[in-house]
């Protein structure tokens, strides 16, 4: 493991629309534009909220039309600008040399899709996906299909967990992602208008009760009562935190191995077996 290990959280806007391609593409050059910032600023991985390409509408997606919840009729979706719009991202990651963690709604045929998270290596290849497990009311009901696993993946030797939208509010995800040997959780959620103080509490809750970093990667634009996305230590404090305004935006956290070792991973294990003996 590097001495240290810059990772980038990101704020940025929100699109509700899948069946506008014009949408899709704003929102994917948004993000490339904060990927190139991210490793400007030498990061090695970068996190985007859940929706950064899209969040679709319950509304924009019922069959029986926006005045009316029902099903999601997910063939308006216009998913070869969405899948163009992934696969630039893919290209520029191994271009630009980092890790991108981009949360997309992922196909699945003849089925629901999946409320997902991709992971693309710094050589531009998709090699991890996690899927939402704790939908909520809409989303389960109408929307996707349901996540069943945890998921992990390794940067240089930092051992990231992936959580998205509701996911944040059990803390039981993060305990099975703390006996997983998680260093860092990445938790993309997409933040409605209202406040959202308790996903605030939650995120550096989590991080201060597993002893972990806990990344919060959250929606732009929303400022009075909305969430900014930040990184939070072990200790439950902002280590780094995008703009407080809301608009679109990087913040930079560095991951020092010694701190890893002596407050992280290595230190609650040596303690359990210490306990256990």
């Amino acid at each position: 493991m590097p001495e240290i290990v810059r990772i980038a959280v990101t704020q940025s806007t929100v699109r509700e629309d899948p069946t506008d391609a014009a949408l899709l593409r704003q929102s994917g050059d948004e993000v490339r534009t904060l990927m190139r910032e991210t490793a400007k600023a030498g990061a090695r991985i970068v996190h985007f909220t859940e929706g950064a390409i899209c969040f679709p509408s319950k509304r924009v997606m019922s069959e029986l039309g926006p005045d009316e919840i029902g099903p999601s009729d997910w063939t308006k979706a216009d998913w070869t600008a969405l899948r163009d719009e992934l696969d630039q991202i893919a290209g520029l990651s191994r271009e630009l040399g980092i890790w991108t963690v981009i949360p997309s709604v992922h196909q699945v045929p003849d089925a629901r899709p999946y409320n997902s998270i991709y992971v693309v290596s710094d050589q531009g290849k998709v090699v991890a996906r996690y899927d939402e497990r704790m939908l909520s009311t809409t989303k389960v009901t109408w929307m996707y299909s349901t996540g069943k696993e945890p998921v992990t993946f390794e940067v240089d030797g930092v051992r990231f967990g992936l959580a998205l939208g509701l996911d944040v509010l059990f803390p039981e995800l993060f305990t099975e992602y703390d006996r997983l040997g998680t260093d860092v959780v990445l938790v993309s959620y997409a933040s409605a208008t209202g406040r959202n103080d308790h996903i605030d509490v939650q995120v550096r809750g989590a991080a201060a009760n597993n002893t972990c970093w806990v990344s919060l990667a959250a929606t732009a634009g929303n400022p009075d009562g909305g969430l900014t996305s930040g990184v939070a230590g072990p200790r439950g404090q902002w280590l780094a935190q995008c703009a407080e305004d809301g608009t679109p935006s990087v913040a930079i956290a560095e991951l020092h191995a010694d701190e890893l070792t002596r407050i992280g991973r290595d230190f609650r294990s040596r303690t359990r077996e210490r306990v256990s003996s």
